[in-house]
């Protein structure tokens, strides 16, 4: 018989809570400077106690002793500020050095740019309704993509309506808009110029797809024609734009990479230094800070405690932000210390390295290292890196060195661009270079790199 008892234990265990000031430290930790600029633009907004200084100046010692029933943390802050927060060179003192050189204009859209040449071109209101109807349909790259049926039911118009407009779009600038295909895309630009060359014509109506795979024998065979000939009518097509609307891309969204961390070279050796010139200094407001030390009369004790949570709310908002850039630093600086050949000879020098070697080196997890690494860029003598540029697996060399995928592709690409055009290095043979290199990886592996990197195979490479 099996007796069933109750009673009180007393058991110790370790549980990890996490409290939402180390929620908040996680995610400071992996904001880029800008997006740490907004979070402490809106925290400055929300929390009276912070302010933002101007300057710099010599904080008078406080003579009187704080409050002793307050938090021992923020009482040290009052006393030496001078280690925590950022210099303050942010906006406000931009403004006076602000230059019209500096500024970025609106750039006119395609769609806009188009609707300005229509209303230029046709006068009929009725052309004019079906006409910025079609150019609202124009995508990005410059293409209709509708059927001509289908917006002739929508609008209750005649298709042969419709498709006049539309011919009458894609005799627009940039030459090529309003096409419904790359061949009528490429077409609309040959037929646009003086000297029409008929083969050119002839090649993008039947043989588009044999041009594209560098048939060229092909294409000899069936015009009569050199491979020469071929290969002029190959490279002027190639010039043509196959997107017209390139040249607006992203015209209404400039955007700027402002380095999280700068890498110099200064007297032989590499500074790392953590861009905090965007990031203002903050400090607490007086006005509080005397409250909490009691030299506000008739201040109550909800006031009080009130004040107190704000102030401890901002002390752990500056901490947090140092240790970031404190744990930004020590990252940086390791990934100088393994990758300073790359940092003085450039891409092919590139070492392997993993998120968990940094981390072991430096005595911190792997996951505080990935966030520390998160959105974040480094200007370095070599360009401007994304941190996790840094961070690619590797091939084992013959003299036990290893070299990274990185690297690897510049070499990939250094014998490209080096080759002979009319005898194209294949993937098994810039393999078989890259052995005798010591560096011992498939034709598959080389294949893949060269796709990743956009490089076409040998067969479409080769030039007569």
């Amino acid at each position: 018989m099996i007796r069933m008892e109750h009673g009180l234990a007393i058991e110790q265990t370790q549980k990890l809570i996490i409290t939402p000031e180390l929620r908040q430290a996680i995610a400071i930790l992996q904001l880029s400077s800008q997006d740490l600029l907004e979070l402490i633009e809106q925290e400055i907004e929300n929390n009276p106690i912070l302010e933002i200084t101007e300057d710099q100046p010599e904080q008078e010692e406080e003579e009187e002793d704080l409050d002793e029933q307050f938090d021992p943390d923020w009482q040290e802050y009052f006393q030496d500020s001078s280690d925590l927060g950022y210099n303050y060179t942010g906006k406000d003192y931009q403004e006076e050095n602000l230059s019209y050189e500096n500024l970025v204009t609106k750039h006119q859209t395609l769609h806009e740019y188009l609707t300005s040449q229509l209303h230029l071109t046709v006068n009929d209101s009725k052309d004019l309704r079906i006409g910025e109807f079609l150019i609202g349909c124009i995508d990005d790259n410059g293409y209709f993509r509708y059927p001509v049926k289908d917006v002739a039911k929508y609008l209750k118009k005649s298709e042969e309506d419709v498709l006049r407009v539309l011919k009458i779009i894609q005799t627009f600038d940039p030459p090529g808009v309003g096409a419904r295909n790359i061949k009528e895309c490429l077409l609309i630009q040959v037929n646009q110029m003086d000297n029409k060359d008929p083969l050119v014509v002839k090649v993008i109506q039947d043989y588009l797809v044999d041009l594209a795979e560098n048939r060229c024998q092909k294409l000899a065979n069936a015009l009569g024609i050199s491979l020469k000939r071929v290969q002029e009518i190959a490279d002027f097509i190639r010039n043509l734009e196959p997107k017209p609307g390139r040249m607006f891309f992203g015209s209404d969204e400039v955007r700027y990479i402002v380095p999280d961390v700068v890498v110099k070279k200064v007297n032989g050796e590499y500074l790392v230094i953590v861009n905090d010139s965007i990031s203002p200094r903050l400090t607490v407001n007086s006005y509080y800070k005397n409250i909490l030390a009691g030299r506000e009369e008739e201040t109550g004790s909800v006031t009080k405690k009130f004040i107190e949570n704000r102030l401890n709310s901002a002390l752990w908002l500056i901490k947090s932000i140092e240790q970031r850039r404190m744990t930004l630093q020590k990252v940086v600086e390791e990934i100088v210390k393994h990758q300073r050949e790359f940092l003085d000879r450039g891409i092919k020098y590139l070492r392997p390295l993993t998120l968990k070697q940094v981390a072991d080196r430096i005595e911190m997890h792997e996951s505080t290292v990935s966030r520390a690494t998160a959105n974040k860029y480094v200007q370095t003598p070599q360009g401007i890196f994304e941190l996790r540029y840094f961070f690619t697996s590797g091939v084992e060399r013959e003299e036990g060195e290893t070299a990274s995928s990185e690297s690897i592709k510049k070499m990939i690409e250094d014998l490209i661009k080096e080759e002979d055009p009319k005898k194209p290095l294949s993937d098994q043979k810039i393999a078989d270079i890259l052995a005798s290199r010591g560096i011992n990886i498939s034709r598959r592996t080389v294949a893949k790199y060269r796709d990743a990197m956009g490089l076409l195979p040998s067969n479409r490479r080769r030039r007569y």
